[in-house]
């Protein structure tokens, strides 16, 4: 694997790509660290030393998105995660609004419009997000227990707010820009990417949090068997993202004049993740709202203290349950409308494709949404482990909350990215006739 590093160095439009995606990680990580005018530098950092950002368990998500961006209120606080909310928006919505449905079908100008709707989309809620997050400064939420926090944004007067908005949603363009740039000049994945140096940029200050409270060889015992629990993690999450059940199709033989077409074998790769990270990002977005409204209200009623004492913890027992069920049922209902196997159906019979001992037509749609319900069972109850059994292994060690990097988002998002970050520039490798990693 060094070898075919060394090999990619060595080719020099490979070398080119490799170099750019780097500068701009370097770029993207730059701007991670400038703050916003409007803010007092000073007061975001005694605030931000009294308390550990993963504790902020309302902004804890967007916090992870943006490399700890966003509670430092920088130019990047906001980071990739407008884009990720337009992303999935815009997806779901392509199942509901025909008009969408028949850009996807399109091609790649229908493609190029859906992205121009995305970037509307990420722009409008940059201006969204970026208010919520300068109206929590000020009013001292964003760091609650803080000295200091109301002297977070000394100036509340209108164009200082303005100016902060405008400046966190033009650096959410820019964002989105690099990550563009990183697709059509890098190695690819351009979003992906940055929302992979985003959490990795986490892992040695968590890491190094876990050891300073651990009590154990002065912490290094603790810091040990995080690592530990994190590699079998990693292991776990990148055996089960490589499972897929392949489903034979043979493709009957035509004869169109004098030459003859299809009688080939394929398969239909049907994955036992099929959802991806997306369950997991819904069902911690969704239970970030009780505790958002419980936050911002100013009534003293029972209904408050029940929300803060349930559902602010990561480790209670109600949090835990409901988090793990909105995991299982969000794998169900993204799977439904990401993949319609009626419509897989209906283009293997218009081209002659069938599975051996099943009927072309409905019954292929009947047996594929059978095959994909049992395939689904497993990839939701995984989902839901990888998101909690972190959590609570570690709950031990007093690190441990539901942004710990070790925890399900990070870790599906970082095992994710690298291995499609690898299969890009290793066929980019056998392209050139070397060997690749997988040797």
């Amino acid at each position: 694997m060094l070898t075919a590093f060394a090999r990619a160095f060595k080719t020099p439009d490979l070398r080119k790509k490799l170099l750019f995606t780097l500068a701009i990680i370097v770029l993207y990580r730059l701007g991670a660290h400038i703050p916003v005018p409007g803010v007092s530098y000073e007061a975001v950092q005694q605030c931000v030393k009294q308390a550990s950002e993963g504790n902020n368990s309302l902004f804890g998500l967007v916090n992870m998105f943006s490399g700890g961006a966003l509670l430092q209120i920088t130019i990047f606080a906001l980071g990739i995660m407008p884009y990720i909310t337009a992303s999935i928006i815009l997806q779901l919505l392509t199942v509901v609004i025909p008009r969408l449905e028949a850009l996807k079908k399109e091609g790649q100008s229908g493609t190029a419009k859906i992205t121009q709707y995305t970037r509307y989309l990420t722009v409008a809620l940059a201006v969204l997000q970026g208010t919520g997050l300068v109206a929590t400064a000020k009013s001292g939420a964003l760091f609650s227990g803080c000295r200091v926090a109301d002297q977070v944004v000394p100036d509340p007067s209108i164009f200082t707010i303005a100016t902060m908005v405008i400046t966190m949603t033009a650096g959410t363009c820019i964002v989105m820009w690099l990550g563009e740039l990183i697709t059509d000049r890098g190695i690819g994945n351009g979003m992906s990417i940055l929302m992979f140096i985003s959490i990795a940029a986490g892992f040695p200050g968590a890491l190094w949090a876990i050891k300073e409270s651990g009590k154990l060889a002065k912490g290094w015992i603790e810091f040990g068997t995080v690592i530990l629990i994190g590699f079998v993690m990693v292991a776990l999450v990148v055996f089960v993202e490589q499972a897929q059940r392949r489903i034979p199709v043979q493709y009957a033989k035509r004869m169109i004049g004098r030459r003859s077409y299809g009688g080939t074998s394929t398969y239909i790769p049907l994955k036992v993740n099929q959802a991806g990270v997306i369950p997991v990002i819904f069902a911690s977005s969704l239970l970030y709202i009780p505790a958002l409204i419980a936050q911002f209200s100013n009534s003293t009623a029972g209904w408050k203290t029940w929300i803060e004492a349930h559902f602010v913890k990561g480790d209670h027992p109600y949090y835990i349950a409901t988090y793990f069920l909105l995991i299982v049922f969000f794998a169900f209902f993204y799977v439904a409308i990401s993949f319609n196997p009626e419509e897989v159906a209906d283009n293997m019979k218009k081209y002659g494709g069938f599975i051996p001992g099943i009927r072309a037509g409905r019954p292929t749609a009947e047996y594929l949404s059978y095959v994909l319900n049992r395939i689904t069972w497993p990839g939701s109850l995984y989902l839901g482990l990888i998101a909690l059994v972190p959590t609570m292994a570690l709950a031990g060690f007093g690190g441990a909350n539901a942004n710990f990097p070790f925890g399900g988002t990070s870790i599906l998002i970082i095992v994710g990215v690298g291995l499609e970050t690898v299969k890009q520039i290793e066929s980019q490798l056998q392209q050139r006739n070397y060997e690749g990693f997988l040797r």
